[in-house]
């Protein structure tokens, strides 16, 4: 099959997907789209929101109708590494025998990732970045695809453990849930308080989704497409040559490299859902808001005057 067909056939997929999440999922479009694309281009996500906005059941519809493994681990302060991911015990003829824990799954719901202690966040680290995890000293490979989508709660801070910068910086989107408008909350409330199921249908499955990851990084994308990108992670960078006056006043640290790759991989993923053959620079500011979202570090100045991360981005586009 021919990348172009490919493509095409992306697109009619990917339309089905959306029609089976809402069977289950009122509203939230665009973030299920920043969802699916970090599937498409093998990134993980962080979900930011109040609780009652369904993300755990985004993330298990979306499991469903991709025909992978879904796990969930309700994060705890009294969480330990091995409770993610596994440990060796001893059999009954004495031998040791690795028991898998729980990050052994296709999609990983990490659910209030910033509630346990930064021990137990980093055991993830190596999970998302290698794809590995290693156990008394030997490796275990985990299953393909993989992802990692974990939820925080913007309140309640109280006793949590933010999560540093270097692993912040693993996710490739930072997705803001808000409430629902009042139309689509009566449609939530008129379709969870029957007796009716919905039926989900399985469209993808483990190999497809890899072929569809392959399929994203072979699409082309003009020079000029890759310069606005860089020129762009460069701006949110405070104290460079060229840095705007806006930024110095505002910003304490800005995006680094892995944030141009993700913006690339997006912008080309983005593209493909569309029936674009090569990413332009729309695609790249379509995708920058949940991409750069996390990467930039505010000042106090910025904080005083109520400037959010959206407020910077938009004014660096």
């Amino acid at each position: 099959m021919s990348d172009v067909t490919a493509v095409e056939n992306l697109v009619k997929k990917h339309q089905e997907l959306k029609k089976e999440i809402a069977k289950v999922i009122v509203g939230q479009e665009q973030v299920i789209e920043q969802i699916l694309l970090s599937i498409y281009t093998g990134g993980h996500s962080l979900l930011i929101g109040v609780p009652g906005l369904a993300k755990t059941l985004m993330v298990n519809t979306i499991a469903q109708t991709l025909g992978l493994d879904f796990k969930r681990i309700q994060f705890t302060p009294d969480l330990m590494p091995s409770d993610i991911l596994g440990s060796e015990v001893l059999d009954k003829d004495r031998n040791f025998k690795f028991i898998m824990g729980p990050v052994f799954g296709n999609i990983i719901l990490a659910d209030e990732i910033n509630r346990t202690p930064p021990k137990t966040q980093a055991a993830l680290l190596e999970a998302m970045q290698e794809r590995a995890v290693t156990i008394a000293g030997k490796q275990h490979k985990l299953n393909k695809p993989y992802f990692v989508l974990a939820t925080q709660n913007p309140i309640e801070q109280e006793g949590t453990y933010p999560l540093p910068e270097a692993q912040l910086d693993r996710f490739m989107f930072a997705i803001e849930l808000k409430y629902p408008s009042i139309a689509e909350e009566i449609q939530v409330v008129k379709s969870t308080t029957t007796d009716d199921e919905v039926k989900i249908n399985t469209l993808f499955n483990a190999e497809e989704i890899i072929e569809v990851q392959h399929l994203v990084r072979r699409i082309p994308v003009a020079d000029n497409v890759v310069d606005y990108t860089v020129r762009l992670v460069h701006s949110t960078r405070p104290g460079m040559e060229g840095s705007s006056d806006y930024v110095n006043n505002y910003v304490d640290w800005g995006a680094g490299p892995r944030a141009s790759q993700n913006l690339v991989l997006a912008a080309k993923a983005h593209a493909a859902i569309h029936g674009k053959f090569s990413p332009d620079i729309e695609d790249v500011k379509a995708v920058a808001v949940g991409i750069l979202r996390h990467r930039i570090l505010k000042n106090y100045k910025a904080e005083a005057e109520g400037i959010s991360e959206e407020t910077l981005i938009s004014h660096l586009l």
